[in-house]
């Protein structure tokens, strides 16, 4: 297994788009199987985000000042992907919005990904060494069994609220 913190996030990203294909599949099924696919969305767009706001995102920061304004848009874009999954995890999957809800959600985290992927990771291995990346993924792993798996968690609302004001 890779310890590369942009391998790392790539398989999470791969994940969500599984996930996300699940939910559009079942979108007109039964609505416990939208409510079980969103809970799952949730989690993990949950841990996700968190380990890049708290492990991410300072330490390139820190290391490749020139991705500055990369790094707050993220920030922001990870606020909008907050909202919408503590709205979500509080709502049930009859209710009229729920659906066009998790559409806009999808949408959001999608247009994220592929500006990571596409713009921003190639910036970061450019600029980061093999080793550096390979400790920031260590870090990532590290932090991940402790990670928040709702919105609602103390650490989600803390990493939520910090990095609106970082």
């Amino acid at each position: 297994m890779s310890t590369d913190a942009i391998v790392l996030l790539k398989e999470d990203h791969k994940e969500m788009r599984r996930l996300f294909k699940a939910f559009q599949d079942a979108e007109e099924g039964p609505a416990s199987q939208r409510q079980k696919l969103v809970g799952q969305i949730v989690e993990a767009l949950t841990v996700h985000t968190y380990l890049e706001n708290e492990v991410m995102y300072p330490e390139v920061r820190r290391l490749l000042p020139d991705l500055e304004d990369d790094i707050l848009e993220s920030y922001e874009e990870h606020h909008v992907v907050d909202v919408l999954c503590a709205e979500l995890a509080a709502m049930k999957a009859d209710h009229e919005h729920f659906n066009a809800k998790t559409t806009v959600l999808i949408e959001n985290v999608e247009h994220h990904v592929e500006e990571e992927e596409q713009e921003w990771f190639p910036k970061v291995r450019e600029g980061l060494g093999r080793k550096q990346l390979q400790e920031i993924g260590e870090r990532m792993i590290a932090l991940r069994p402790d990670a928040p798996r709702s919105p609602s968690e103390p650490k989600a609302i803390k990493k939520a609220v910090d990095a609106v004001t970082a």
